[in-house]
């Protein structure tokens, strides 16, 4: 009988062993506890166990020497790496990549039964912004900036790019002069680089990027700054501070239009995020539907238009910056135009205007050409209808490349009575400003309406300087002027009705024509 007992008790050990190598621990537990009531369970239940019957059990218990088991897998088809999804809708690209957190507030709720109440504004407003919104987006992408910063044109103008405010800030991003002057836009009588919509918004784009890193990451903060100016909401936060209250923008005391600004931002985020509310989302192709031209002279309207052979007048509205009907001698140059890259490179006009032919020569490839250039692959293989990126020695290729060899422009000065007067400088008196709390050279150069670099000019000042209280700074500020009587007539010359006729055929209309789909 101890026999027994003793093989069985190897048996159960033997299985433990088992056990523990295939990680089943509560099973070894429930094992270790048989272990303790064997003796009292063998006297009653193994009475009739033989040696034979025990060598068997063992030699089945005992482990067998480890063996690579090769299973037999189905044939897999070759596995490639899955491109990510692309939304065929740029709207809904949109609403999927918007990040922001929006926490419940009562302005934030008045903010959305507003647009609630007239579900079909975006529709309206998106008809406004479709030849720029997918270059917009691009933009604001590339610069790993967050993708509400694109929805800013609607809370600011209602992507209108001829609006103007109140505080004279112009243009869909609504840019005071001062702050297109010192992020790099143009502006004079021919050109006015805050009503160019893609040239604001890189603009734009880096006055935000300024603001945010002024408030240390937060773009709350950045976007309440970007309405009211930097110094109103430092000294907002400078104010809950002292008061040990909390500095989340919902808490700041700012003035009634920036405390309504953000939360008409993010109630237009919310309801993108939630068509179910019955806010009507456009719908709009995510793709390029227009493409930046770089004519690389001065050109006339009417005649790059029947070059291109598309609407004039579609022509100037996609380009509200050039304020004549010809573009300015020094530039910019630049104009978009309603043709996809791929039609653009296509038409005639670019190919005889704006390309000339280079022969390959050994050791060439697609990639050197572009590099040399100044260009890229893909334009090289759309110009040249190629389909993949072989070439050969001897083999001619267009280039795109300016290859100036017309004039694109009109001689407009028929008469000297119809020639362009120079501006009458303007008389300025001397303004002195004395410095108080919450002061900033953005929003002094906002306030008085006068370029930043011109306050810097006159104080012999710096962009970063700081301003100390107390401090006068000096300013010249038009001076006001009573208008010349005007002489009446009585009936127009020819000369009048000669450049009216100019004007009514030239300059910009404001009607604005259907694009192409």
């Amino acid at each position: 009988m101890n026999y027994t007992i003793f093989y069985m008790m190897q048996l159960y050990a033997v299985r433990c062993v088992c056990l523990v190598r295939a990680n089943h621990v509560s099973a070894l537990l429930v094992t270790l506890s048989l272990l303790f009531l064997l003796p009292g369970c063998l006297q009653t239940q193994l009475q009739s166990a033989t040696k034979q019957e025990v060598l068997n059990a063992l030699t089945l218990a005992m482990p067998l020497p480890e063996q690579k088991i090769i299973q037999p897998t189905p044939e897999k088809a070759e596995q490639k790496t899955p491109k990510p999804y692309i939304e065929e809708d740029l709207w809904q690209h949109i609403a999927l990549n918007l990040k922001f957190e929006i926490s419940p507030h009562p302005r934030l709720k008045k903010r959305i039964d507003w647009y609630l109440s007239q579900p079909d504004y975006l529709l309206k407003v998106n008809a406004r912004a479709a030849p720029y919104l997918y270059h917009i987006v691009k933009k604001v992408e590339l610069q790993k900036l967050p993708l509400e910063l694109a929805l800013l044109p609607f809370v600011e103008s209602d992507f209108r790019p001829h609006a103007i405010s109140k505080q004279q800030a112009v243009g869909a991003w609504q840019l005071v002069d001062a702050t297109a002057y010192h992020f790099g836009l143009e502006s004079n009588d021919w050109y006015d680089g805050r009503k160019d919509v893609l040239s604001a918004t890189d603009a734009a784009l880096a006055y935000l990027k300024y603001l945010n890193k002024t408030f240390k990451g937060n773009w709350l903060h950045a976007i309440a700054a970007y309405n009211s100016g930097e110094g109103r909401v430092k000294s907002a936060i400078k104010k809950n501070r002292k008061l040990r209250k909390s500095t989340h923008y919902w808490h700041l005391s700012l003035p009634k239009e920036t405390s309504e600004y953000v939360p008409k931002l993010l109630a237009l985020s919310y309801l993108l995020q939630h068509p179910e509310t019955g806010f009507k989302r456009p719908t709009l192709a995510n793709h390029a539907t227009t493409t930046i031209l770089d004519v690389g002279q001065e050109f006339n309207f009417g005649i790059l238009a029947n070059l291109l052979e598309v609407n004039k007048q579609l022509l100037h509205t996609l380009n509200p910056g050039f304020l004549r009907h010809q573009s300015p001698i020094d530039g910019p140059h630049k104009v978009l135009v309603p043709l996809s890259e791929q039609a653009l490179l296509k038409s005639t006009f670019y190919r005889e205007q704006l390309s000339h032919n280079y022969t390959v020569v050994k050791n060439d490839t697609l990639y050197g050409i572009a590099r040399r250039f100044n260009t890229t692959v893909n334009k090289i293989k759309l110009l040249n209808d190629k389909q993949n990126s072989l070439i050969h020695v001897g083999e001619r290729l267009l280039i795109n490349q300016a290859n100036v060899n017309r004039s694109l422009t009109v001689d407009y000065q028929i008469s000297p009575y119809l020639q362009e007067q120079m501006p009458i400088k303007q008389a300025t008196i001397e303004h002195h400003h004395t410095i108080v709390s919450g002061d900033s050279l953005w929003d002094l150069s906002r306030h008085y309406q006068v370029p930043l670099k011109d306050l810097l000019d006159w104080n012999n000042l710096q962009a970063a300087s700081i301003l100390s209280l107390g401090n006068v700074l000096i300013l010249h500020l038009p001076a006001k002027q009573t208008a010349d009587p005007v002489t009446p007539t009585n009936m127009p010359t020819y000369l009048d009705k000669l450049e009216n006729a100019v004007n009514a055929t030239e300059i910009p209309s404001s009607t604005v024509p259907n694009l192409p789909q």
